[in-house]
């Protein structure tokens, strides 16, 4: 009898530090990284990669999502990341090319059930630039499943045209509509990315019609700055936000616009990382 009570006290005891451990809050990145780009001299990808791996590694975001990353960004990335995966393509040939949209996953807590990407025009399903953009512009996503406690979630990762006004109010267009036509279950949604759109524009306001800016329903007031694009300007304050989560169904705990600094005070990335913590 004394051997069958500890062994139910040895089974409580390890279902409450599983429980506990896997009811701790997720959290969420998304961070445009800037383009690995030649006329880069002092915000160089090599002055500033090494710094941007140790931010994700120090948060140890649950999910990540980048914009910006070509190819060897990506890689660089995943090869800091341990026990990550990540899915995405090139905007360029729907491969290795161009910019990625990669969403990166703890696989310690996340199985990948499904992902794809479809480019933001009329013909989404295939290479192309859509409306007034001025390049090809992408959406990657994926269905994830958490390991422990079998829920499922959608995580859509995006970078809207600089240049189009008329593509970035149908991007938002087209992404919800491939939400509501791919999420038939209504599992719960996070859209991440860098919209270059300010809060009160028709894009965002688009999407706001089905999902919830995270800021706007997290528990806690917003940690960092107020905006977050700084164009390497390290002196002025950060104010336009134009990179966000949305999300529906989903507990938002905290929302933060990381605010860290190479050692000679300079910018990471022209735009700050966006943290949300979920449960």
């Amino acid at each position: 009898m004394k051997i069958f009570y500890q062994y139910i006290l040895s089974v409580f005891i390890l279902f409450t530090i599983s429980s506990n451990i896997y009811s701790q809050p997720h959290s969420i990145i998304s961070y445009n990284i800037r383009y690995d780009n030649n006329w880069d001299i002092e915000n160089s990808w090599k002055i500033r990669r090494n710094k941007i791996s140790q931010i994700l590694v120090q948060y140890s975001p649950s999910i990540i999502g980048i914009q910006e990353g070509l190819l060897n960004q990506v890689q660089y990335i995943d090869s800091s990341l341990i026990d990550y995966d990540y899915v995405g393509v090139g905007r360029d040939d729907g491969k290795k090319k161009g910019e990625f949209c990669a969403i990166y996953f703890d696989t310690t807590r996340y199985v990948l059930l499904k992902n794809s990407t479809f480019w933001l025009s009329e013909t989404p399903d295939t290479i192309s630039v859509g409306w007034d953009a001025a390049l090809e512009r992408i959406c990657t996503y994926g269905l994830f499943k958490d390991r422990i406690t079998k829920k499922e979630f959608w995580v859509f990762n995006t970078h809207f045209d600089h240049v189009g006004v008329v593509a970035r109010k149908k991007s938002s267009e087209l992404i919800l509509r491939r939400i509501n036509k791919i999420n038939r279950q209504s599992l719960p949604v996070i859209l991440m990315g860098d919209f270059n759109s300010i809060p009160n524009s028709s894009p965002v306001k688009e999407i706001k019609t089905e999902l919830s800016d995270a800021l706007q329903i997290s528990l806690e007031k917003l940690q960092g700055p107020r905006g977050t694009f700084n164009g390497f300007n390290e002196d002025l304050p950060i104010e336009k936000r134009i990179d966000y989560i949305f999300t529906n169904d989903l507990k938002v705990l905290s929302y933060t616009h990381i605010n860290d600094r190479l050692n000679n005070n300079r910018h990471i990335s022209d735009h700050l990382p966006v943290m949300i913590k979920i449960q």
